[in-house]
């Protein structure tokens, strides 16, 4: 309760200045940065046992989840918008691999006893060293979304210049951005450089445009709620493993179980984008309904004494999660430019840290209740309980307003045309 609690208030403290340093310094070097929290994180584990050393650890942690958007960011960056699609399914798929087999790697060595904890955290340090390696290999993007726009050179504008004038100043221009690297690879194409005054105004107006859809906001909403909840389970559901079957006593498979999640997680979430159904219809029920199936899987998992109960569980639940978030993203993208999608993903994940930790404060910390795992747990189910409750109400409401709109006869139209 005192140290784990520090990787959610890290993780807030770096949102807004990660979010506007990613796109300002064009992604890499915040790539770089989030490896070096990682690699801060594991040494802080193996060379300090305080509670203050472990919640620096901790705290490190939270800066390299909020970093992890600058490698989303990066690689869109670097590929054509008609290959945005399947580059996140690359690298989803790459980032689901390493979960697998991190996990599995790390249940083989517990289970046989090949290595120690510290040599674990070694090995751990050299897996993170070769990543930072890597990253300063990495190509350095010509442009990003809101600082270094890529902007056609026929489409500048001088004021006051004559047009006859203006193809000798976009030669100029064109020979000075390749002077300064700024050129990508189409010679036509520049970085323009936008103030921070501007960048900013667009911003606000853009979130300001983006969430004026109801439908978004709804959607919003439920991945707020839900990705704070979440993220709680995910934080503290080894501690109520180890509840239920205390290490020491037995054989654990917590790492195969993580394995098994990831892996069958990322079947539903195909089968969703690969089965075209119409959810437009039942949408809104389904958020309730999943969300509470969601809030069932919890409950049986906090009052089980079973550990394979609890492992089933929690396969369980995330599987619902990972569905509906992936049914979320898809909507709200619909209709949003690649740059208002930023906006509204960044914006979703910061409200999501911000109620996590309003509720890590209060239910976790030590300066709030401190409660002990059970009682978190039932906590964590309630609140899955009310998601259910809102979402359901609103899909009961938005169901019979369709029905009733129905019953409504349409006035005959003549006009052909206009039809």
């Amino acid at each position: 309760n005192q140290i784990f609690p520090m990787s959610t208030y890290g993780n807030l403290a770096a949102q807004i200045p990660i979010f506007l340093l990613t796109d300002w310094l064009r992604y890499k070097p915040v790539v770089i940065l989030e490896c070096v929290a990682l690699f801060t994180t594991t040494a802080l584990n193996l060379w300090t046992a305080s509670v203050p050393g472990q919640q620096a650890s901790e705290f490190f942690f939270g800066v390299a989840t909020a970093s992890e958007v600058a490698y989303y960011s990066y690689i869109y960056s670097m590929v054509p918008v008609n290959k945005y699609r399947k580059a996140t399914s690359y690298v989803r798929s790459v980032q689901l691999l390493g979960y697998t087999v991190g996990a599995v790697l790390a249940q083989l060595i517990f289970s046989f006893k090949l290595l120690s904890f510290n040599n674990i955290a070694i090995l751990t340090l050299i897996l993170l060293a070769i990543g930072l390696f890597t990253s300063f290999l990495l190509p350095m993007p010509q442009w990003s979304m809101f600082f270094h726009q890529k902007t056609k050179v026929t489409d500048l504008e001088f004021p006051g210049e004559l047009n006859t004038k203006h193809v000798e100043r976009t030669g100029e221009i064109k020979d000075k951005g390749e002077e300064t690297a700024n050129t990508t690879e189409d010679p036509q194409e520049l970085a323009v450089e936008q103030t921070c005054g501007k960048v900013l105004l667009k911003m606000i107006r853009d979130s300001r445009d983006s969430f004026s859809s109801g439908k978004l906001l709804y959607w919003s909403l439920w991945w707020v709620m839900a990705t704070c909840g979440y993220n709680q389970i995910v934080s503290f559901v080894q501690s109520l493993w180890e509840h239920v079957q205390p290490s020491q006593n037995a054989s654990i498979y917590n790492g195969g179980v993580e394995a098994v999640s990831n892996l069958l997680s990322a079947a539903t979430v195909y089968a969703i984008g690969y089965k075209e159904d119409r959810w437009e219809r039942w949408e809104e029920l389904a958020l309730g309904a999943f969300s509470g199936l969601c809030s069932g899987a919890l409950f049986v998992m906090t009052f089980s004494n079973n550990i394979w109960v609890c492992y089933v569980s929690f396969v369980i639940f995330k599987c619902l999660y990972m569905v509906l978030m992936t049914l979320a993203m898809f909507h709200i993208a619909i209709g949003l430019t690649m740059e208002r999608y930023a906006l509204v993903f960044g914006a979703n994940n910061f409200s999501a840290v911000v109620l996590q930790t309003i509720l890590t404060s209060i239910v976790v910390d030590k300066g709030g209740l401190g409660l002990s795992i059970i009682p978190q747990f039932i906590v964590y189910s309630s609140y899955f309980s009310v998601i259910t409750a809102i979402f359901l109400l609103r899909g009961f409401y938005v169901t019979w307003s369709r029905k009733t709109k129905k019953q409504i006869p349409e006035p005959s139209v003549k006009n052909e045309a206009w039809v």
